[in-house]
């Protein structure tokens, strides 16, 4: 990938912005706790007050949306109604009653030669987006990063312009009305796929960007962007029912992680079922599935224990690796709990993944020998979320393992800085 766009306009475009929020980044690292938690009050107010401007925006990209027929999953994630908003609004409240992450101690310590250290938490400067259709990581994105002291420039992706305008524009009015810089967070949408590409080699200009949405866009900034990129989102997850899962807890858990919404990162895509459960737990799980409007990827011996209306698909190896994002589910029955974790072990992206089951040492083999950023024991796989971790809005779900890894918040939005006090001392 080239280091800029082609269009010379685009790129000096895109790195004056990501200059403006370079600046913008030292008023914000050096803010007030009081100072921020305004802003984000004030933004909140804003998000609900011009709740109905946002949806006519909405509107548009829906109506565009489905005329280049985008997927059910996709447009769920795409729509906002003002009960969503009022809900988004909600956690930049939360996240304002949170602590300060900036100025937390991490260490200290008092060298044998009188100096003192401390290694403190610090703002990352800039932090830089791509996503798609999620206009409300437009909001999480802005709130986080304020919180955590850095500017934020977004690129949202044409499915979600419309709205992304206008809630940037309503977040701008509100940090301005705080007395902080409009440009702690600026959306590059309208410079297209060329000013992504600017924005991913803009290092010294932005220091981390994390994508959000498809694995195509996830891994095109991992191995193209010049600038420290965070890989995040994608989730084949899974559900394994233990030999021992009670068979009212299996139901619920499974429907609600696939059911409960399609369209997301952390709903469970693959059922694996021990064989000793199969013809007790299987039969309710299926039909309850199917009663959802859910169709099966799976063998004869599934299909034996479906419903007769139910529809169900031979899988192919694809199905195994498949995030579906639909109304679609991958199902096998497994001999035992090591061909479980062997499965997720060969297809699992790191995201989540779940076990049902009574018995504490099955939890603990499948929570200890599973590699992802989040292990599930008897709870729905749609609990991984910075909302339902008490970290408040994310920024993303980290599935890799240096800095961050799973729901990123506040605290993964900071690095650290060594402070040496001394009184005069030189190095022998």
């Amino acid at each position: 990938m080239n280091d800029t766009a082609e269009n010379p306009d685009i790129t000096t475009a895109v790195l004056d912005a990501c200059q403006r929020a370079k600046v913008a980044s030292r008023a914000l690292a050096t803010a007030t706790s009081t100072t921020k938690d305004e802003a984000l009050l004030a933004m909140a107010d804003a998000l609900v007050a011009q709740a109905p401007r946002i949806v006519e925006a909405n509107a548009e990209d829906l109506k565009r949306g489905r005329a280049n027929d985008m997927s059910e999953g996709l447009l769920d994630r795409l729509e906002l109604t003002e009960e969503r908003l009022a809900a988004i609004a909600d956690a930049l409240r939360y996240v304002a009653g949170l602590p300060d992450p900036v100025g937390e101690l991490k260490r200290g310590s008092t060298l044998p030669n009188g100096i003192r250290l401390v290694q403190k938490a610090v703002p990352m400067g800039v932090v830089g987006m791509i996503y798609e259709a999620r206009p409300n990581v437009t909001v999480d994105a802005a709130g986080l990063a304020l919180k955590s002291g850095n500017a934020a420039v977004l690129r949202g992706g044409s499915a979600a312009a419309s709205s992304n305008e206008v809630i940037v524009s309503v977040l701008q009015d509100a940090l301005e009305g705080v007395g902080l810089p409009r440009d702690a967070v600026q959306s590059i949408d309208a410079y297209g796929r060329e000013g992504a590409k600017v924005l991913m080699n803009a290092r010294g200009l932005v220091d981390v960007l994390v994508p959000r949405g498809g694995r195509s866009l996830i891994q095109a900034v991992v191995r193209d962007s010049t600038v420290p990129a965070i890989e995040t989102g994608e989730g084949n997850c899974h559900v394994y029912l233990d030999a021992t899962a009670p068979v009212d807890r299996a139901v619920d858990i499974v429907v609600n992680s696939k059911t409960h919404r399609v369209g997301v990162c952390n709903a469970a895509e693959t059922l694996l079922v021990h064989r000793d459960a199969a013809a007790n737990v299987l039969p309710a799980v299926l039909t309850a599935l199917h009663e959802a409007g859910v169709t099966f990827h799976a063998g004869d011996d599934v299909a034996a224990l479906a419903p007769a209306s139910a529809t169900v698909i031979p899988p192919t190896e694809d199905d195994w690796a498949n995030e579906y994002l639909s109304l679609d589910i991958a199902v096998r029955i497994v001999d035992d709990i090591d061909q479980a974790i062997e499965h997720v072990t060969q297809y699992s992206t790191g995201h989540t993944e779940a076990i049902v089951t009574n018995d504490i040492g099955a939890a603990d083999r499948f929570s200890s020998e599973i590699d992802t950023a989040a292990v599930i024991v008897n709870a729905s796989t749609r609990f991984t979320d910075g909302a339902m971790f008490g970290l408040g809005a994310e920024i993303g779900i980290s599935t890799q393992k240096l800095h961050a890894r799973g729901p990123m918040g506040l605290g993964e939005l900071t690095t650290t800085t060594w402070i040496a006090y001394g009184d005069g001392q030189v190095r022998p």
